[in-house]
């Protein structure tokens, strides 16, 4: 009897270092996140007051109130650090667009809007708008180009507004994205001038006449 509720105790002991383990991992995993943002918001504060491009790791780690070291344990190095920084605000921005325009059903009038809204949140931010300043070399249109996140999130935008083939969907999105970075570095006279261009070059394109049609019918 003693010999069994031994080995009861031991299975309840496993199966607690097993709960107590994951538990751990979670928190890890917890203040690994809360530590990097808490890193990047300290790096979109000095892109606020500062040329982007200028920012270097010395001057975030300061910002951060961390070491160089705890810095580079996070993020290799500044291209890393950027790259992270570009990808979460796309998630938020992203969100954030789809929630604004979820009552648009026309697809073409979607991704008006959406254009729209993306060149509207960005200037408004102006963390993310002094990436495209033209007053010194834009970084912003480059880390556009290569963030394979703001590709994906543009092709499943794409393809939101009527399925295709994939490969088709991909190009769109990546059109869409220089597109939009093109409006950010040279952008039109106004707001209804950006419209009438999108409306004029963009939407025949990105959502053709019959691929529309479709998508109403359906």
């Amino acid at each position: 009897m003693g010999r069994r509720k031994l080995c009861a105790a031991s299975a309840v002991g496993s199966d607690s270092s097993h709960v107590l383990m994951a538990a751990n991992d979670w928190l890890s995993e917890r203040r690994i996140e809360v530590a990097a943002d808490r890193i990047l918001d300290a790096a979109e504060e000095l892109f606020t007051r500062h040329d982007p491009a200028s920012v270097g790791m010395n001057e975030i780690a300061k910002a951060a109130g961390c070491s160089r070291a705890t810095l580079y344990r996070y993020f290799e190095n500044r291209e890393a650090l950027r790259t992270a920084y570009v990808n979460r605000e796309t998630y938020r921005l992203f969100d954030e667009i789809k929630e604004k325009i979820s009552g648009i059903a026309d697809p073409r009038e979607r991704l008006t809007a959406g254009i729209a809204t993306t060149l509207r949140l960005v200037r408004e931010s102006p963390a993310l708008s002094s990436w495209f300043a033209t007053t010194q070399p834009p970084i912003g249109g480059e880390l556009a180009e290569q963030s394979d996140v703001i590709t994906a999130l543009a092709a499943a935008f794409v393809n939101s507004l009527g399925a295709d083939d994939p490969a088709v969907v991909e190009n769109r999105g990546r059109w869409l994205v220089r597109v939009i970075t093109s409006l950010l570095i040279f952008p039109g006279r106004d707001v209804t001038d950006e419209q009438a261009m999108v409306e004029e070059f963009v939407v025949p394109i990105v959502v053709p006449v019959e691929q529309s049609a479709g998508h109403t019918a359906e």
